[in-house]
This record gives structure tokens, C-alpha cells and sequence, in this order.
């Protein structure tokens, strides 16, 4: 399998000069965990996830407004390419510890590769033989975990409480 048909091709980018602020406004809205920094050319010259925008936040104690992204960034980025194979893209995800890949071509973004995105192309591909035994049970979990948010979240909605309520409940009990 090819990372072209795994990857997520709705993508968001920001420069480094926006601000924390509009990364975070991207990621809500395409309900994603990390989008590329473009370079002045377009090309992908770093890369903002949820937790650099969170920790650099609290590390400068200044609202999100008002820090820009080139302070919170990775700038050392690793990349794949459509063409490359599935378990390529894991094995470089594997040796840099990383959760995300932007998938570039000519440099650009076109696409995002993630690990949720492989395990719901694994749990696609698994629903002919039904599987069972607990490496079924962790792919069935990770997959439901992995779903796309509601669609009402770009427009500013809530993320949907089938997220949330089932596990309030238990705290509850």
C-alpha cells in the first residue's frame, strides 16, 4: 500500500509568522494535530503540532495571540512522499518518533500521513476477514479513537459528545 491512499489530503498550513493563535484555529477546524510552516516559496520549512502550541504558551506565558509560530515550531520536519509505501512512512515514523508526516512533492505539502490514518486504512482492510483476539480488539478501539470529529466543528461547533459523554459517565459511577 502506497501513503497516497492513506493519507489525509484535506490539509491545513500556516507561515511562521502567524500567530499561535491561527494554528490552533487551523487545527480546530480541520480537526488535526499538527500542520506544516510554510516557507516564503510554499514549501514545508517546519511543522506546529497541538502540544508545541500548548507548551509554548505556557513556557512564555503569553497568550496565543501574540506568539508567533516560528517560536514554537519544529524545524526539522520528515517527510514522504504519495508514492512511498505504508510501511516506509511507519519506519521513518518509528526511528524520529514522530506521530505525523507531511507528504510533500516538489517540496510542497499535499497531504498529511498520521498514525490515525493508517489505522483506519488497517481496520478498512481488516473488516473482509473479522479478525478476532485482542490485536482486533486494539485495532477496532484505535480506529473508533481515530474518527474525524463532527462535522459541525469547522463551523464552530463542539467536538461531538460521543467523545466525551461515555467517559464521563464511567468517572461518574
Amino acid at each position: 500500500m502506497k501513503v497516497k491512499d492513506a493519507m489525509s489530503r484535506s490539509l491545513a498550513a500556516c507561515n511562521a509568522d502567524d500567530t499561535l493563535n491561527r494554528a490552533a484555529q487551523l487545527m480546530w477546524e480541520y480537526d488535526c494535530g499538527a500542520i506544516p510552516v510554510l516557507d516564503n516559496g510554499g514549501a514545508t520549512g517546519g511543522i506546529i503540532t497541538d502540544r508545541d502550541v500548548c507548551m509554548g504558551a505556557y513556557t512564555q506565558g503569553l497568550p496565543l495571540s501574540q506568539i508567533p509560530v516560528r517560536r514554537a515550531m519544529q524545524t526539522v520536519v520528515y517527510t514522504c512522499k504519495p508514492e512511498d509505501s505504508i510501511e516506509s512512512a511507519l519506519a521513518l515514523m518509528r526511528r524520529n518518533k514522530v506521530r505525523r508526516l507531511p507528504v510533500t512533492e516538489d517540496g510542497r505539502p499535499v497531504g498529511m500521513l498520521s498514525l490515525s490514518d493508517v489505522i483506519r486504512v488497517v481496520r478498512s482492510s481488516m473488516m473482509d476477514r473479522r479478525p478476532e483476539g485482542p490485536h482486533a480488539e486494539i485495532i477496532e478501539t484505535l480506529a473508533f479513537i481515530c474518527e474525524p470529529a463532527d462535522a459541525g466543528r469547522a463551523s464552530g461547533g463542539k467536538r461531538g459528545t460521543r467523545d466525551v459523554a461515555p467517559y464521563m459517565e464511567a468517572r461518574r459511577n
